[in-house]
């Protein structure tokens, strides 16, 4: 069954946030509200300069004052902590970088009273269609566990190359994945992708299955002999059949998907 998405950007009241028309609104900034209302993660985003605060319920009754009243809009007298901890990594997020800060403790009033509070902290530069940065989005996602000593490598941040000819859809993954904390590469083909991946390593290859020139199947046949400890996951718009009787081990997925799909998807990779 279907479940309806408790925030959306037609129910909201825009009139307290400087962006303009919606219908001047660049798509970067439409795609990173559409994520951030309906993802239940605290996430917060400051567009443009002028640094507009927007944020969604979740941020709202975990993170913000009591007065918080999502979608937000007016920038505060003093900065939310999640944006004021650490200038110097917010200049780096301005100037393009993904920055992901683990187990980051955060000043937060409750009751009257100050307390930390420990988040992982997921920073995702946002740009306009010129390619420069517009606004930076930031995930505030519970505090992981510290590694024990002699313990493997944490693979929850991975290292995922996404193959989709789709720009749009392709934007919204690879920002989805971003929010998860993971370490993101895009590329629109599957001949792009094994240019990727002989001069780099991944954790996961994301195709979708029809793709221009070579298909998303036979390129991760390609891909697993180039990289055998690779993991796959396909994505199609059409029936899974396609993805039914591989002669390899893959995830597949059926368009269109949801958050919390594209999550299980993920954790069926262990």
């Amino acid at each position: 069954m279907a479940h309806i998405a408790g925030e959306s950007m037609a129910t909201q009241d825009w009139s307290r946030a400087d962006l303009g028309p919606q219908d001047s609104w660049p798509q970067a900034l439409r795609l990173a509200l559409d994520i951030m209302l309906n993802t239940p993660l605290p996430m917060l985003l400051m567009w443009s300069r002028r640094q507009v605060m927007l944020y969604n319920q979740a941020y709202a009754s975990n993170v913000a004052s009591a007065a918080a009243v999502p979608p937000g809009g007016t920038v505060p007298a003093v900065p939310p902590s999640a944006w004021s901890w650490n200038p110097q990594a917010m200049e780096q997020a301005w100037a393009g970088q993904s920055l992901v800060f683990p187990r980051q403790p955060l000043k937060l009033w409750r009751d009257g009273n100050m307390l930390e509070v420990p988040f992982d902290l997921h920073y995702t530069p946002l740009r306009a269609g010129d390619g420069e940065v517009a606004g930076i989005l930031c995930t505030l996602a519970p505090a992981s566990a510290a590694a024990l000593p002699g313990a493997a490598a944490n693979d929850a941040h991975l290292r995922i190359l996404v193959v989709e000819d789709n720009q749009d859809a392709q934007y919204l993954v690879c920002e989805m994945l971003r929010a998860f904390g993971h370490e993101v590469s895009a590329v629109a083909n599957g001949e792009a992708a094994l240019e990727l991946l002989a001069g780099s390593e991944f954790d996961v290859l994301f195709s979708d299955v029809s793709l221009p020139g070579m298909s998303g199947v036979e390129l991760g046949r390609t891909a697993l002999k180039r990289q055998p400890r690779l993991r796959i996951i396909f994505a199609s718009g059409y029936s899974q059949s396609l993805t039914s009787h591989l002669d390899f081990p893959a995830v597949s997925m059926q368009k269109p998907y949801d958050i919390e799909q594209l999550q299980q998807a993920l954790q069926d990779l262990h």
